[in-house]
């Protein structure tokens, strides 16, 4: 039996504050566009099979035969979406991750309102673990 851990613990998932899905809808506008067809495949696939905690324990060769690709684009795709601070891996664990907030750059108007929605969200983020110990 694989004893499951998080791997970061600051960065566990949760449902999205706006929308249904489990899926943050920042991913598809932040993130798929950057990525490969196969990283992009991997996300939605470890987000469906991962735990509360965003943790799944796929190898690579059942992730291989379930996507319908060659070990190595799993590697690759797997890569690409840590690169990008979307999982964390350490076999046999994966961990997707809530996704990263963007950069914040000094000056300007458009820089003030993006320190306050992460702000807003991070304030978020403490009340529900408050709420959910």
């Amino acid at each position: 039996m694989i004893e499951k851990h998080l791997l970061v613990i600051d960065r566990v998932r949760r449902p999205p504050a706006e929308g249904f899905s489990w899926v943050d809808r920042r991913f598809l506008r932040d993130f798929a566009s950057c990525l490969s067809g196969d990283a992009v495949f991997l996300y939605f696939f470890l987000a469906a099979v991962s735990d509360r905690q965003g943790l799944s324990f796929y190898n690579d060769a059942t992730l291989a035969v379930r996507l319908r690709v060659r070990e190595e684009a799993v590697v690759a795709a797997r890569d690409e979406l840590m690169v990008y601070d979307l999982v964390a891996y350490q076999a046999p664990l994966t961990q997707v991750l809530s996704l990263p907030w963007p950069r914040v750059e000094r000056g300007g108007p458009a820089a003030l309102r993006e320190l306050i929605r992460t702000l807003a969200h991070e304030e978020e983020l403490a009340a529900a673990g408050r709420r959910n110990p």
